[in-house]
């Protein structure tokens, strides 16, 4: 009889237990749902009546969709009346580079649009900036490096000291070149690649000359990979002003009549939710209010090929 009752009165707390804990699950739910919804709906609210947009460029810049239709969708915007572009990064991808500059210069085209830079703002971060009307920067931003890689690695050496071979049949002798695996380097690759580099740099350094109303041998001369700070690119006229946001918005309102009172509301690329469950949106919701954009793993970009980035 008593193990009986032991085991009547232990499965009426393991019932205990497994309500209490549904009832905390269903709790966090809930709460998840109505964080989601205040964000969203907070979102809605403060973009729809007239404000500045804060488009913040942080990290690896790459070929991004979502960013693309962001830019278009705040051309299109009567409530955006100025947008100011955060950035904070080292670089990325020429093309990604390349299409953000277009982007921003097609939204320059219909708003006044201005550049803050924070700790970095270097190679395709410089490019960002100086698709804009005007350019901030910390005196301790470190800024420049405005230049173009490509790197590769070879194994050929090491492959032959321990035996190794990898035959390739292939249609002419610079295709798939360079290659990892050719030893000795097959010849003209390195000058192919070469070619490759000096186009984009070349018109790296026209967009500058002309963005900053410079010769352009004074651009090449500050084009040799070389970084600024803040103070050194104000005085080589790669910037425009010393300041940060406040800055930003006084110059808005001077030189383009913006309300200095409008408020600054965050714009960020939609994100798609493909192959995310309900339990998954809620995270990613959750993680957007904290400032983590779980959802940025969906990028189209890759930091293959020609890449504009700075890195000690």
């Amino acid at each position: 009889m008593t193990l009986e009752a032991d085991a009547i009165v232990e499965r009426r707390q393991l019932r205990r237990r497994l309500y209490f804990w549904r009832g905390i699950t269903l709790l966090l739910a809930v709460g998840l749902v109505v964080a989601g919804g205040l964000y969203v709906g907070g979102d809605m609210s403060s973009k729809s009546g007239p404000h500045i947009a804060r488009v913040t460029v942080s990290g690896m810049i790459l070929s991004d969709a979502g960013q693309r239709k962001m830019l278009k969708d705040l051309a299109s915007s009567d409530a955006v009346k100025a947008v100011i572009v955060a950035i904070d990064s080292p670089g990325g991808t020429t093309v990604g580079g390349e299409e953000l500059y277009d982007g921003l210069r097609s939204l320059a085209e219909k708003k006044p649009v201005v550049a803050t830079m924070g700790t970095l703002a270097t190679s395709a971060g410089y490019m960002t900036a100086i698709a804009t009307d005007r350019i901030f920067a910390e005196r301790t931003s470190i800024t420049g490096s405005i230049g173009v890689l490509f790197q590769y690695g070879s194994v050929g050496a090491l492959m032959q000291k321990i035996g190794i071979e990898v035959k390739t049949v292939k249609s002419a002798p610079l295709k798939a070149e360079p290659s990892p695996f050719t030893y000795p380097e097959q010849p003209g690759a390195a000058a192919m690649i070469q070619r490759l580099v000096d186009d984009t740099y070349a018109w790296f350094v026209d967009i500058v000359a002309e963005r900053r109303g410079l010769a352009r041998t004074d651009a090449l001369r500050l084009a040799d990979g070389s970084i600024y700070s803040g103070r050194q690119a104000l005085d080589l006229k790669l910037v425009d002003e010393i300041g940060g946001e406040d800055a930003a918005v006084a110059w808005l309102a001077s030189a383009k009549g913006i309300d200095k009172d409008l408020k600054v509301v965050d714009w960020a690329p939609e994100r798609p939710y493909a192959g995310f469950g309900i339990a998954d949106r809620a995270m990613a919701t959750v993680s957007h209010l904290i400032g983590i954009d779980l959802l940025a793993w969906n990028s189209e970009g890759r930091l293959d090929g020609l890449v504009s980035v700075w890195h000690p």
